[in-house]
């Protein structure tokens, strides 16, 4: 597959019959923007690594309510399209593309036979999970500890740093998924944010107006 070694970061670590195998079966897919990759642990598609674009990785509570748990950049794996060849993950957690995304897939029987054959995979795998883990606890405790008005500040300024115009191309009702909050939550505080001159609203798009008190209101969320 051509450039794949370049996107799997483990590659050199395999070995000439590893990477063979890769080679010979992993395909490359393209997803519209929006478009759902992956839909829970019933889902078994394989292993993906983001070629351009980005990836969403969320989870959806009883009452419907979408919650992001993080982003996939190029370069990064997708484990739990793959969530059929690890057992100790029991939840449903769906995947799509939040953006026009190209993947690469590796498909999950491969995925499998390389985890129990790949001492480095198998390392690799573990260190990439206790990260996703990391994140999603850092985000239950923004969810649980901070305010949102902070948590929304720093949500706008990761996004506007996609854009050279400082502008945030997203309806509220996609802010509300990310952050896990109700649509009309999010609108109160943008447009409290509009009226202390730190954004600027349209339809479909924030543009960044004051940074300076946007990062001063994000911190908050750090701390």
């Amino acid at each position: 597959m051509e450039d794949f070694s370049n996107y799997f970061p483990i590659w050199s670590k395999l070995t000439a019959e590893q990477q063979t195998e890769l080679n010979l079966s992993v395909l490359t897919q393209s997803f519209e923007k929006g478009s759902p990759i992956h839909s829970g642990s019933d889902d078994c598609i394989g292993l993906l690594v983001v070629k351009t674009g980005q990836i969403r990785v969320y989870t959806i509570s009883e009452e419907g309510k979408e919650l992001t748990l993080y982003r996939l950049l190029p370069r990064d794996m997708c484990l739990f399209s793959a969530s059929c060849t690890m057992p100790n993950i029991q939840f449903d957690v769906m995947v799509s593309a939040a953006e026009d995304s190209t993947v690469f897939l590796v498909p999950a029987a491969v995925f499998k036979a390389l985890m129990d054959n790949s001492v480095a995979m198998a390392n690799y795998i573990n260190e990439l999970m206790a990260s996703h883990f990391s994140e999603v606890m850092w985000l239950m405790d923004q969810i649980l500890n901070k305010r949102m008005d902070s948590r929304l500040a720093a949500f706008l300024l990761e996004e506007g740093n996609f854009s050279p115009e400082r502008d945030v191309v997203i309806t509220h009702d996609l802010i509300a998924g990310h952050l896990g909050s109700m649509r009309e939550v999010i609108t109160r505080i943008l447009r409290y944010f509009q009226s202390e001159g730190l954004v600027s609203l349209k339809r479909g798009r924030i543009r960044l107006l004051d940074i300076e008190k946007l990062e001063e209101l994000a911190r908050e969320s750090l701390r």
